[in-house]
């Protein structure tokens, strides 16, 4: 009679991603990160809301909406993050990328005629961002102190 093997072949066991991921949930618990991470997610939350702030102008909709749903997008990445960890901080490079789309926006998207405080607004939002995506993978990225 044959004794049959049970091998676990699926990468989520593997001691280097365990290890890596408990890395990421050590560096995501510094209050560096906790500090970064809570003003991205109002980074985002205003970049949602500032075409009715702001006020952007009937000729700025594709703008407006542009920013509805980036904003809601990095609110929800940054927190899905920092929920999960070791599992999704591989993503932090998103908000980098998401911001600055956001800056340049301004000049890609056609058919719109931004008003300065809709562009000073997106600039504002979207560097910060930026630099708050930068400073989340730098978190994860620095070594560890023995």
């Amino acid at each position: 009679m044959a004794t049959q093997h049970s091998f676990d072949t699926s990468m989520a066991h593997h001691p280097d991603i365990v290890a890596l991921r408990d890395r990421y949930d050590r560096a995501a618990g510094t209050p560096r990160a906790q500090v970064a991470e809570g003003l991205m997610v109002l980074a985002g939350g205003y970049a949602a809301i500032s075409p009715w702030v702001i006020g952007f102008s009937g000729s700025t909709t594709p703008l407006a909406i542009n920013d509805l749903i980036v904003g809601l997008a990095i609110m929800a990445m940054t927190l899905v993050c920092a929920d999960s960890g070791g599992r999704m901080y591989g993503m932090a490079w998103v908000a980098p990328v998401m911001g600055l789309w956001l800056i340049v926006s301004n000049w890609l998207m056609n058919g719109i005629n931004p008003s300065t405080g809709t562009m000073i607004s997106n600039i504002v939002v979207g560097a910060s961002v930026l630099v708050l995506g930068a400073a989340v993978m730098g978190v994860a990225m620095r070594p560890e102190r023995t």
